[in-house]
């Protein structure tokens, strides 16, 4: 089985048609300000709407509020959520309650002890993303391009529905997986030519080498 690919903070349809032309199955809008991948409603909606139907459409969110859940949900109609901030186990079953849309967790390793965190989310979450912990002093918690040790997952990896982040390009994918054996991996900085801008063929490249890909 193909493993299954996010490609994350697109802004462009150019580059979303990009992500449908190599395969992904996931289409990531980052709704987060800091960010360089930040996109506002109005440009999330026509990306969505050019997805909806051939890929998951993901709204990413850092410790958001209520209100900026419903106003970004009500209006782009993502297919799920990614938290990519402090929240707790309890915030996350909360809002997946509250809009009753699949929730997907991250949770930043650099440690077995990190990776384990994960497993208080098992019954809130309905997909974990491990992605590596951001660099001292960063301004975002995720799309850093930075890895951390796929052997921090040993203990967890087996016992959960995860996806892979953090420092993914084509050109160690395929080592990720096999190292992992994760059902899924999603890339945002390792599709890119400078922060915040996709570069399509480094997108189509990157969703060849993940579809090629051996399990372990």
């Amino acid at each position: 089985m193909a493993t299954e690919v996010k490609i994350c903070g697109l802004k462009t349809p150019e580059t979303v048609d990009a992500a449908l032309d190599g395969g992904a199955d996931y289409i990531g809008l980052v709704f987060f300000p800091r960010s360089p991948r930040h996109v506002d409603v109005t440009t999330a909606l026509k990306l969505a709407d050019r997805a909806r139907g051939q890929a998951k459409i993901v709204a990413l969110f850092v410790d958001p509020d209520d209100k900026v859940l419903d106003d970004i949900v009500d209006k782009v109609q993502p297919d799920m959520v990614q938290l990519h901030g402090d929240e707790s186990a309890p915030r996350v079953r909360e809002i997946k309650r509250r809009l009753h849309l699949p929730v997907i967790k991250a949770i930043r390793v650099g440690s077995a002890v990190d990776a384990a965190r994960a497993m208080r989310y098992n019954e809130s979450a309905d997909l974990i993303l491990f992605d590596a912990h951001p660099p001292k002093g960063a301004s975002k918690p995720g799309g850093n391009g930075l890895s951390f040790d796929w052997h921090a997952l040993d203990d967890v990896k087996d016992r959960m529905k995860f996806m892979l982040s953090g420092g993914l390009t084509a050109g160690n994918v395929g080592e990720a997986i096999a190292a992992t054996n994760a059902a899924a991996v999603d890339v945002s900085s390792g599709v890119e030519s400078a922060p915040g801008v996709k570069d399509p063929e480094l997108i189509r490249g990157f969703l060849k080498a993940a579809k090629a890909a051996k399990h372990g």
